[in-house]
């Protein structure tokens, strides 16, 4: 047994806190708007222009103008504000944002992340990750713990082109949870799924850990 791609969402969401201004990656991190605590405030912003995203709309209540970063139908709240992208990023370089969620293809032992291109795969640009992990406080990756040919994506070196080095601080899989509190320090397992023992994750883990559980 492990954590579907909504649990991994949910318990990513308990690293929120009350107040905190937050940038959802695609993939898994955008099911994170869904799983925001009841009576919490939090402020979800997007690199094209939105602070204030709300929860993925009900079928038929989309607006196809109304889209994430991801190109995905999303709601807005009250509070809701638009403005270019050009401020959008001044406000993630400018330390703004205190937590990013992401996805990811590889994390390495030491915090590095590739979650941007595959060499020789066509993409649309590299959007917006290089900026949040070297401009926002605090960075998690939330992802599957292997590939889809069950290679481990956390591993002792990324083999991919970096987004960053050095910065990641939590990663939630369908495994386990892993942080660290020194971005100078290895990754701790603090959490397993449930059903998953230790043996499991080390089985499938190539990076160096310590076991804190």
């Amino acid at each position: 047994m492990s954590w579907d791609r909504n649990q991994i969402a949910a318990r990513a969401a308990r690293e929120l806190s009350d107040g905190f201004y937050v940038n959802l990656g695609i993939g898994i991190p955008t099911l994170v708007a869904n799983n925001i605590p009841e009576g919490m405030t939090i402020t979800l912003q997007s690199e094209n222009g939105l602070l204030g995203i709300g929860p993925y709309p009900y079928e038929g209540e989309e607006d196809a103008d109304l889209i994430n970063a991801g190109k995905q139908t999303i709601s807005e709240v009250p509070s809701s504000a638009y403005f270019s992208s050009a401020d959008s990023f001044a406000m993630i370089r400018g330390g703004h944002v205190d937590l990013t969620i992401l996805g990811a293809m590889e994390v390495s032992e030491r915090g590095d992340i590739a979650n941007w291109m595959i060499p020789g795969k066509m993409i649309k640009g590299m959007g917006g990750a290089m900026d949040l992990v070297a401009g926002v406080r605090r960075v998690l990756v939330t992802m599957e713990h292997v590939s889809k040919d069950s290679v481990p994506k956390i591993r002792a070196e990324c083999s991919l082109p970096l987004t960053g080095a050095g910065v990641v601080d939590m990663i939630i899989t369908d495994l386990c949870v892993l942080k660290r509190d020194n971005r100078s320090e290895l990754f701790s397992l603090t959490e397993l799924a449930p059903g998953v023992t230790v043996d499991d994750v080390l089985a499938k883990t190539e990076a160096k850990i310590l076991i804190r559980v």
